[in-house]
């Protein structure tokens, strides 16, 4: 191995090269020999520690966002090879993957189109981190495709403002939608979606868990069968710990309404995953596509995300900004209606003592408490 070193002589960490080598080359004729080029060598390990010295030097949070653009290329892959029958690989970047990359973003994922340019750049820095081309095409083509988004009025209301609470009520209007779907507006076709009964039970139960524990995304993807015991009273959840945040236990009784008690929904669910050939004591949740073939690995995050902002949308529960958050929320809000101690509902959500969101949400469900109009001769 040589050492490289710089133009005054120090020497450069970690970047090592290979001494010249010979290698059969077939492609010269019987006993030809290719010569290892000792300087492009260097260059290429230099570009490589270049790009991973730029990616720690970034912030945490950049880090971790870029990270998970890339899990979205991979996921816009597979969803791209259902489509296709061809699973292409993560280094295919090309103006076609990249502009559908966009479109996948904006008409599957629904996202912001700052959102989809983020990803778009997050995409690219990961690529080149893993040694992978990024044509100037291919993200001059995603620009373009990205430029009517950006104008449009609606795409730039996604992910504005914060998660609407939603209710039981609201819980019951999802859970009780039909199975077939009219077509949204916009949709490229005009065919109704008839959803897969085994869908349509994973939603019912990950809806209502969701709301019963006041989970967050992540805690919903990572929860496990055997961390959800059935006991004579209902639930015991043990939600583990994600992102860094402590674990929690919690318990879950039955419910007043059928098409809202968290306990039967995730009886009827755990049958019908079973019987569909799921993994005993695997995912709790685990996706379904739209021929109703279970999936072997865990609901994504963002699966878990869509899934309810898709279910209230086909619900009619329009005019609110409803996404995985809002059952979060709305566990608070209407626990404190009902009188719940905002300790108890703190503890089941998994607040810190001092979280100021949380007690904001007690102040919404508080705000009709003896209001400051109330009974004073208006």
């Amino acid at each position: 191995m040589t050492v490289v070193e710089g133009a005054r002589g120090a020497e450069l960490d970690l970047v090592e090269v290979v001494d010249a080598e010979l290698l059969e080359d077939d492609s010269h004729g019987p006993g030809a020999v290719a010569v290892h080029d000792p300087v492009a060598a260097v260059l290429a390990a230099l570009d490589t520690k270049a790009a991973e010295d730029l990616h720690e030097s970034r912030p945490r949070k950049t880090k971790t966002g870029y990270a998970r653009d890339w899990e979205l290329w991979g996921e816009f892959h597979a969803w791209l090879a259902e489509q296709t029958g061809v699973l292409l690989p993560d280094s295919a970047i090309t103006v076609g993957t990249y502009v559908a990359f966009v479109k996948w973003l904006d008409e599957v994922k629904m996202a912001a189109p700052n959102s989809i340019e983020r990803r778009v750049t997050g995409v690219a820095s990961e690529a080149r981190r893993r040694g992978y081309e990024v044509p100037k095409a291919a993200r001059a083509a995603a620009t373009r495709a990205l430029k009517p988004l950006k104008l449009d009025k609606e795409r730039q209301q996604r992910g504005r403002g914060k998660a609407a609470a939603i209710t039981p009520a609201d819980l019951r209007k999802m859970n009780t939608a039909p199975r077939e779907r009219a077509p949204q507006p916009g949709a490229r076709t005009g065919r109704v979606i008839v959803v897969p009964e085994l869908a349509r039970l994973r939603d019912r139960s990950l809806h209502t868990m969701r709301f019963a524990v006041a989970g967050r995304n992540e805690e919903m993807s990572a929860l496990d069968d055997t961390g959800i015991r059935l006991v004579a009273e209902g639930l015991e959840v043990h939600v583990p710990s994600v992102k860094g945040r402590p674990p929690r236990d919690v318990v879950v009784s039955y419910g007043e309404n059928v098409d809202t008690c968290a306990v039967r929904c995730w009886i009827a669910w755990q049958q019908a995953k079973l019987a569909a050939g799921a993994v005993p004591d695997g995912p709790a949740y685990l996706p379904v596509d739209q021929w109703g073939n279970l999936g072997a690995e865990r609901l994504s995050p963002d699966g878990c995300g869509q899934a309810m902002s898709r279910s209230a949308r086909y619900a009619g529960l329009t005019g609110r900004r409803i996404t995985g958050h809002s059952g979060r929320r709305g566990l608070v809000t209407t626990g404190r209606r009902k009188g719940k101690r905002p300790e108890k509902l703190r503890t089941q959500g998994g607040w810190a003592k001092n979280s100021p969101v949380f007690w904001e949400y007690v102040d919404e469900g508080e705000k009709w408490e003896d209001n400051a109009t109330e009974g004073i001769g208006l």
